[in-house]
C-alpha cells in the first residue's frame, strides 16, 4: 500500500524515481527500495509526507484523506 502510494504521488508530479529521492533528500536506492515494498522507516516517511504534502496516516493506510488534519 505504501510503494503504491509514492509511486502514485511520484507520477502525479511528474517525477522520476531519480528526482523524487532528490527532492525529498533519500538516496536512489532507498526510494527505489520503498517502491518496491521496502517499509520505510519514520525519518523517511516524514520526508516523503513533507515533500508530498500528504499525511502520514495516508500514506500509511490509516484514513482515505491526503491532506494533513489542522
Amino acid at each position: 500500500m505504501f510503494s503504491e502510494k509514492i509511486r502514485i504521488l511520484r507520477k502525479e508530479t511528474g517525477l522520476t524515481q531519480m528526482g523524487a529521492s532528490e527532492k525529498i533528500g533519500i538516496s536512489w536506492r532507498t526510494y527505489q527500495d520503498l517502491e518496491a515494498g521496502k517499509k520505510p522507516s519514520y525519518d523517511t516517511m516524514l520526508k516523503i509526507a513533507d515533500y508530498f504534502n500528504v499525511s502520514v496516516d495516508w500514506l500509511m493506510g490509516r484514513t482515505e484523506n491526503r491532506k494533513v488534519q489542522p
